[in-house]
This record gives structure tokens, sequence and C-alpha cells, in this order.
């Protein structure tokens, strides 16, 4: 399902569901102004096409007691195959790395690095990146408050 093709309401479902992804399909249903059966088959073929990735619960990490927020620009020394393949599983592994992008730039990839305080922030890169013999530098910049936070994308 490609964007130019979704009608108004495949968009009005999309919004809702990335505001609370718990609408039943009657509520769904409500907002859109189609039956239940219509709104559920178009789910359906949104979850099937891997425009709807997954369903989640979006949790406060400093409720969590992640008080730190990295955002660190890696650079690799090589850009072969092996070190880009050591770098990503790390990054796959590692629950505190919560998003990372290969980038253009400077840097070969920026990733998002959430941790308690800046010690444990500190031994996660000791333990992880630092031993990867691939890695040339690590540039960190600690978020100071987060401007703005969203996750639902635009959908027109």
């Amino acid at each position: 399902m490609e964007n130019e093709r979704f009608d108004r309401a495949t968009r009005l479902i999309l919004q809702a569901l990335q505001v609370d992804g718990q609408l039943s399909t009657q509520q769904l249903a409500d907002r859109v102004g189609l039956s239940a059966t219509p709104v559920w088959r178009r789910v359906k073929e949104l979850e099937a096409s891997g425009v709807i990735r997954r369903h989640v619960a979006l949790a406060d990490r400093e409720k969590l007691g992640l008080s730190i927020c990295v955002l660190a620009h890696v650079s690799l020394v090589h850009h072969s195959e092996g070190a880009v393949e050591q770098f990503e599983r790390m990054v796959t592994a590692s629950p505190e790395i919560v998003e990372c992008q290969a980038i253009t730039g400077e840097a070969d990839y920026v990733i998002k690095v959430v941790a308690p305080d800046m010690k444990a922030y500190d031994q996660f890169m000791q333990a992880n990146l630092f031993k990867l013999p691939g890695v040339a530098s690590v540039r960190s910049n600690v978020v100071l408050r987060e401007v703005k936070y969203e996750t639902a994308l635009p959908v027109g």
C-alpha cells in the first residue's frame, strides 16, 4: 500500500492508531465513519503490507530510572563488511541502544543510548563500543531535555 493510494479513511485509521494503538475496531470505525468490517480489513492490509510494523506501548524512560539519554556519533576505522556487521550486531544486541541510523557526514552512525546515569553510560561504552576493533571514534552528546518526541508519522 503506497501513500498516494491511501484514501481518507485509511489515513484516519493510521493517524488514530499511532496515537492509541489499543483502539478497538469499533472505536476506529466510529472515528473514520465506516463500519467495523471494512476498518478491520484495512488494518489487516496495513499490517500485512508492513505499513503497520507492530503495536507497542511507549514507556516513560525517566519513570523507569533511565535518566540519561545520549546521542553518540560513531565513526568506524574501516568500512569493510566485517566491521560494519560486527558493529551492527553489537547495536542489535544492546538494549541500551534504542535507535541507530547509518548517516552521511563526519560519522558513520548515530546511536541513541539510554542509561540510569553517566556512570552506567560510561560502563556501557567501555564494555561494548570501545571493545570493538572497528570503532575509530565516538562523539557523545548528552540530551539536556527533549523538546519534541513523537512516534507518530505524518500520513497527510
